[in-house]
């Protein structure tokens, strides 16, 4: 699994394919650092296809090593099964083995070089296949072309069989297509709905399947912001952050769509059909998950909105903002705010003295955050969901608390036009809002003790990610 020898009964090999990074055609890519061991098949008869990430040169590594450090396949081995346990489709990592190497990178771009630990992940899924598999024969002409209709049968036999049940030729293949684009859409509502933003969403990235594939610069939101991208090299024209990510999946999806248009597989008007279907599922997926973080059966836009506006001006946590609300009694009434004050740590006697103590800030405060902590809690905003609110922009905007109070009002009266009991409805919030994400700094603390030869945080990380729409009471809140 380091790669250092050959696996017994392996052809390894690395996949050739083009791609669109940045909207600007780039050529040949390929597999600069990833080969392929070869497929397994188990006894499900599931197809899994074994890649080791960082083992070396490839014929497509250009002018780089081939290698890949610990800190980069620390993080794609937790964000893999990370999201696998968000039920977010994926690519999966079965090990990541510390090679004793060292590999020199510049982690920032700004000509400071060091060198790093290195490591390999083996990583696994039914196909790497990507987009820009489809792209790079049509952009050679001629009779690679004809590799396209080939590589599209290939899949359908494989990997999307029940298309087979479809008449052969142009049906089937814009059946293919429409699938394509489909899982996309879905997959992109599903980033949305988490905060999740991949952050190079090249069409060498995208997966023919559909699943987050590539695990490179990729971030969960901590305070909620539309143009927040995790690449330091996207930060001028942030075209992948996340308020710009779904329209980047789409125009994947056409790049996709030109190849197969252009070799011949669809007719153009069959192919815009199909990519019709992208902002249907990508909205369906994204309104239905958020509908369920709100507890509401039908999705409500101009209540959903008006928190996201609330939630940017309070640099709320995303993630924290949406788990505090699966909390909240229908009828918020003093004692409830109470009681949600003491299951974080307060007691629920005194009423709103109680309340008071309990939000007394670390020293670290203001006196003017102090005094908006007071405020909020006083005009009925519950501990939990002021704990993942910024208090230094409710220090700064006093009327933000009057407009999270009357929010909260409205949205307990759309619960309580939907009369679904607090526990199922609470259950069916939490379900949809996790707890806890692999967050950019809880990496680093695990990346860093891993380095230093100390691996517990990696599997403490890894272990808190696996559950991670459960309580998990006893867990450090460092974690959340």
């Amino acid at each position: 699994m380091s790669g250092s020898a050959p696996l017994l009964g392996s052809q390894p090999y690395a996949q050739c394919y083009g791609g669109h990074q940045f909207g600007q055609w780039a050529g040949q890519l390929g597999d600069g650092r990833a080969i392929t061991l070869g497929e397994v098949v188990n006894s499900k008869g599931q197809r899994w296809e074994l890649q080791l990430k960082g083992a070396g040169k490839t014929p497509y590594s250009r002018m780089a090593d081939g290698r890949a450090v610990m800190r980069s396949s620390i993080r794609e081995f937790i964000a893999s099964e990370a999201m696998e346990a968000l039920g977010v489709p994926t690519t999966r990592a079965l090990c990541c083995v510390g090679t004793g190497d060292g590999v020199y990178r510049d982690m920032f771009y700004n000509g400071n070089v060091k060198m790093e630990p290195g490591a390999v992940v083996c990583r696994v899924a039914p196909s790497f296949v990507r987009f820009g598999t489809f792209q790079l024969p049509v952009s050679r002409g001629g009779l690679q072309t004809d590799l396209v209709k080939l590589l599209v049968n290939y899949i359908i036999k494989h990997h999307y069989s029940h298309l087979l049940e479809v008449p052969e030729g142009n049906t089937r293949y814009v059946a293919f297509l429409k699938e394509v684009v489909e899982r996309t859409g879905r997959l992109a509502g599903l980033w949305q709905a988490l905060g999740f933003v991949h952050g190079v969403l090249n069409t060498d990235n995208m997966s023919i399947l559909g699943l987050t594939i590539d695990y490179g610069p990729y971030g969960f939101m901590d305070a909620f912001d539309p143009l927040f991208t995790p690449n330091l090299t996207d930060f001028g024209g942030r075209r992948y952050a996340y308020r710009n990510q779904p329209e980047a999946c789409q125009w994947n999806c056409v790049m996709l769509a030109n190849a197969l248009f252009s070799a011949g597989v669809v007719e153009k008007e069959e192919a815009e059909q199909a990519l019709t279907r992208y902002a249907e599922e990508m909205m369906e997926c994204y309104n239905g998950r958020m509908a369920a973080k709100l507890g509401l059966k039908t999705p409500d836009q101009p209540l959903l909105q008006e928190l996201l506006t609330l939630m940017v001006q309070s640099k709320a946590d995303f993630t924290n903002t949406f788990r505090a609300l699966a909390h909240i009694p229908t009828t918020l009434e003093r004692s409830n705010i109470s009681s949600s004050a003491a299951g974080n740590g307060s007691s629920s006697s005194g009423k709103g003295v109680a309340l008071l103590e309990a939000a007394q800030p670390l020293d670290s405060t203001t006196a003017g955050e102090r005094a908006a902590a007071e405020a909020a809690l006083a005009a009925g905003i519950p501990q939990r969901l002021l704990d993942a609110l910024a208090l230094d922009s409710l220090a700064a905007e006093p009327s933000l608390i009057d407009s999270w109070s009357a929010w909260l009002r409205v949205w307990r009266g759309r619960l309580a036009e939907e009369s679904v009991p607090d526990k199922e409805r609470m259950q069916r919030q939490q379900q949809a809002s996790p707890k806890f994400v692999p967050r950019n700094h809880l990496l680093q603390y695990a990346i860093e003790a891993a380095e230093a030869g100390d691996f517990s945080e990696v599997n403490a990380l890894l272990d808190i990610c696996r559950r991670p729409y459960d309580e998990q009471p006893d867990v450090d809140s460092k974690y959340s």
